[in-house]
């Protein structure tokens, strides 16, 4: 993965989720909740993914140059490798909530 992908899909995930305090709860009234940030992670990741394939079709077509096409598809992979990544997560605190002890 190129680092200055990754270093955007990480600013804008900073973005996202600067309203927590340090319990991760919205510091008065301000940022978004959990919910709210996975979505937006979602929608971003489809944007991009549309976005690439707008770009290799131009490429195809002839309408556009191969670097944007690259530049696109990798940033969608960058994309969606963050929201396989918080999916990941999100299964695995799931599953540990699973194995509590009532």
């Amino acid at each position: 993965m190129n680092p200055l992908l990754a270093a955007r899909a990480y600013g804008a995930v900073q973005k996202q989720i600067s309203g927590l305090n340090d319990e991760g709860k919205a510091a008065s009234g301000t940022g978004a909740d959990f919910s709210k940030v996975l979505q937006g992670a979602i929608e971003q990741t489809y944007k991009s993914t549309q976005t690439a394939e707008t770009q290799m079709a131009m490429h195809a077509q002839g309408k556009a140059e191969l670097i944007d096409a690259v530049t696109a598809v990798s940033s969608a992979e960058a994309s969606l490798e963050s929201v396989i990544a918080i999916r990941d997560q999100v299964i695995s605190a799931y599953q540990e909530i699973l194995r509590m002890p009532i």
